[in-house]
């Protein structure tokens, strides 16, 4: 009994970090609606900061003094961050910020390193909680009682600010209804830089908090992040009390998993998300959101079929796309089948952001789907290839459509989070699941027969079946099925009213993107030879999401070019530099900040400004001839 209540005490230890992060985030979430993926960064710098100044300094005043000051120095960043760059793209499309915040996370992690080196760094015990409190014969350390106590302490802190100060009603509104608040004349501007700056430093408070317990290193802040977005959704958006009693849980969780159930003690948290979200969209102790208040039709352009000459121009790029081989060497066409194979990937998910309106962060759980169907397929039943190409994506469009039927009942962020709990869950499965899967150590062998072994062969095979996935979806766009998916995507009142049901349009695009995101999977597992449980982890969900949102979300060939030139400026970087995260980072943020609506938003609206300012001059010219006759 005494060691059940010591792993319950370790666990409330953990809550506490994990409360004050997820609080932070929380705040942030809820009033600005940015998903902030670098937040786990701001935690990550103010552990390395911590670090530094407690090492500096001596003695208990400067340990604890060191704390507090790095929390702020990191908030005073955060404040930076958002007068520079968030304030710029708050009216650009959410999921665009969610691109912002992430190119910023690349830089951090390789601004870290630059800075504090790559190793792992060991911080000083805590003056005053160095040592162990003995409880029937299991050592408690002092310093997890000392964050047990602070959790409530901090919680009770927030708990006065949010209902007892003006402050804190004005963030409790703009967490209800931000349009409202700006209505009644409040200066949202200061109000989102205050409310991240109190995110920023709780966030930062954590890290700096975990230095006597954990190792500090680089890798840290994508270890926390997912746990907090599972929290906050959890507890529901702008709640703290949620944040707190989810925090509680899911440490609890991880703290008992591994006793009670320890073949799913990874997918425990995500199977308690999952079950939260379908049966309380909004949370434990969170609120409906209230209806977006936008014209339908203003947020997506309207998009046409190709002209007969532009249909000529994307043949003919494809046509010296297929020429390659005959002018490049092995290196660059394997590099280019990688390239083709995330064009199917990428148009698969934008698919389903810009015409369905649903924005997956789990996406590559059904390319790693595909990946292993053709794995499981070529190793155990020995199919031949082409068998295995047109039954290993079966396995994607399985997961989409169980997947799909639950995430479907729910909009905006809830949907993406749920699909979020679904791929871990999946990752995990693949993770644990050793006897089927290899584990981490992953499926190897899975090589192409001999027609395609060769490097040239191998990319004309992804070039041509990535060009048909384009082509497919293309007609599915302009079909009438793809006009009563954007119709439910822009006004599903309206569009029930007329007859067309919803979730069932929208669940068959989810079937449809996720079964061709199995098929890049499947391409993908014979260009690597092999698959792992990463190639359906977050950080390749991450990406799809960056290449369709640097291509435009709004156009119909975005992703196209997006996975094209991400893609290949990650491998270019990867070889010419070892800061490539920085540099793709700065990039990423360039674009975000620059060119809001992506590469090709950006080239169509210039088009379209170049096309109306030459018809505005030619009637100008016309009289002033006419005036000289």
């Amino acid at each position: 009994m005494a060691f059940y209540v010591v792993q319950f005490l370790t666990g409330l230890a953990s809550a506490a970090s994990l409360f004050l992060v997820a609080s932070g985030l929380s705040i942030i979430f809820g009033v600005t609606r940015i998903v902030n993926f670098a937040h786990g960064a701001f935690y990550m710098l103010g552990a390395y900061v911590a670090f530094t100044l407690t090492e500096r300094f001596s003695g208990a005043l400067g340990f604890w003094g060191g704390i507090v000051v790095a929390a702020l120095a990191v908030a005073a960043i955060g404040v930076l961050v958002e007068m520079v760059l968030l304030r710029r793209i708050y009216h650009s499309p959410e999921l665009f910020q969610l691109l912002a915040t992430f190119g910023l996370t690349l830089m951090v992690e390789d601004l870290v390193v630059l800075i504090w080196g790559p190793d792992d760094l060991v911080g000083r015990r805590a003056p005053g909680f160095k040592g162990a409190i003995d409880f029937f014969g299991q050592n408690i350390p002092s310093y997890d009682l000392f964050l047990i106590v602070l959790g409530p302490v901090v919680l009770g802190v927030l708990w006065l600010l949010f209902q007892r100060t003006r402050w804190g009603v004005l963030v409790r509104a703009a967490t209800q209804d931000r349009d409202m608040v700006a209505a009644l004349g409040v200066n949202q501007k200061w109000l989102f830089t205050s409310v991240f700056a109190l995110g920023v430093f709780l966030a930062a408070l954590g890290g700096a908090l975990q230095i006597p317990r954990d190792a500090v290193n680089h890798a840290m802040d994508l270890r926390i992040i997912v746990e907090v977005f599972v929290v906050v959704v959890i507890g529901g958006l702008g709640s703290i009390i949620g944040a707190f009693v989810a925090a509680v849980l899911v440490s609890e969780l991880n703290a008992f998993g591994i006793l009670i159930f320890p073949k799913i003690s990874i997918i425990l948290v995500f199977l308690v998300m999952a079950v939260v979200l379908i049966v309380r969209p909004w949370g434990l102790f969170g609120k409906p959101e209230a209806p977006a208040r936008r014209t339908p039709g203003l947020t997506v352009n309207p998009w046409r079929p190709l002209t007969m000459n532009e249909r000529f121009a994307a043949i003919a790029v494809l046509v010296l796309a297929a020429a390659l081989p005959f002018v490049a060497g092995n290196y660059l066409l394997t590099v280019g089948s990688e390239i083709a194979i995330f064009v199917i990937f990428a148009v698969s998910l934008h698919f389903l952001m810009s015409v369905g309106g649903l924005a997956s962060f789990g996406h590559a759980a059904y390319f790693g789907l595909g990946a292993y169907g053709v794995a499981l397929l070529a190793k155990m039943a020995g199919l031949p290839m082409i068998a295995c190409l047109l039954l290993g994506p079966l396995l994607g469009l399985l997961g989409a459509a169980v997947f799909g039927f639950f995430a479907v009942q729910l909009a905006g962020v809830y949907f993406a989070m749920l699909t979020l709990a679904f791929a871990q869950i999946v990752w995990s499965i693949a993770f644990q699941w050793v006897s089927v899967t290899g584990g981490d150590n992953g499926i190897l062998g899975v090589w192409p027969e001999k027609w395609a072994a060769s490097p040239s062969h191998f990319y004309w095979l992804s070039l041509g079946i990535a060009a048909l996935a384009v082509v497919i979806l293309r007609i599915i766009v302009f079909s009438p099925f793809g006009f009563a998916l954007r119709a439910t995507r822009d006004s599903p009142l309206r569009s029930e009213a007329i007859g067309i049901d919803g979730k069932r349009i929208q669940w068959t695009a989810f079937v449809i993107a996720g079964t061709v995101a199995g098929l890049a999977g499947a391409l993908f597992a014979y260009l690597k030879g092999s698959v792992f449980p990463d190639n359906m982890g977050i950080s390749l969900s991450v990406d799809a999401l960056v290449m369709v949102l640097l291509g435009g979300v709004e156009t119909v060939s975005g992703a196209v070019v997006g996975a094209i030139v991400y893609k290949a400026l990650n491998i270019w970087l990867v070889s010419q530099t070892d800061w490539s995260k920085l540099v793709l980072g700065a990039f990423v943020v360039l674009i975000v900040v620059a060119f809001p609506k992506g590469i090709v938003g950006t080239l169509e609206a210039l088009m379209h400004r170049r096309r109306k300012s030459s018809s505005s001059v030619s009637p100008l010219l016309t009289s002033r001839i006419e005036s000289a006759e």
